[in-house]
């Protein structure tokens, strides 16, 4: 094998960008990118408001629809919305009280509390989870852009 300066061989292959360096066009898609996921918060926190919830009462509703058996635990509940489980309580019992939320007996573990949505919360909550997914499908082109851009 005949002798290539080092310069010769990089000259034909691709230099890896460094990871820590952006250009400006990765400051434009990840500012493009944090705008995007704020207009749909603010369209979230707005929809959630129309029904009557708070948007981390929605949250929690959604949270507990989507666990497993549709039934999650204070700290479950807690670890999902990243907040304490003295907060999870004081949010589950305020959901209680809204006639949104039931405790009941873990099936399992006699001594844990789950909680399980009423049919009035999984009403609303279809409501919104169905424009939310409408609002996503239609962010879907932008975001999945935005995305690549980043690649």
């Amino acid at each position: 094998m005949a002798f290539r300066p080092r310069h010769a061989v990089l000259r034909g292959m691709k230099r890896r960008k460094d990871p820590a360096h952006l250009t400006d066009e990765d400051y434009r898609t990840l500012a493009a990118f944090r705008a995007a996921l704020r207009r749909f918060l603010h369209f979230s926190e707005d929809a959630a408001k129309s029904a009557g919830l708070t948007p981390q009462q929605h949250q929690a509703l959604l949270g507990i629809r989507a666990a497993k058996d549709a039934a999650i635990s204070i700290g479950e509940l807690a670890e999902y919305l990243v907040i304490q489980p003295h907060s999870a309580s004081e949010l589950a019992d305020r959901l209680v009280a809204l006639g949104l939320v039931i405790r009941e007996p873990d099936v399992k573990d006699r001594r844990m509390t789950k909680l399980r949505l009423t049919q009035a919360a999984g009403d609303a909550l279809l409501s919104l989870s169905v424009t939310h997914r409408d609002q996503l499908r239609r962010l879907r082109p932008l975001l999945s852009e935005l995305l690549a851009k980043l690649n």
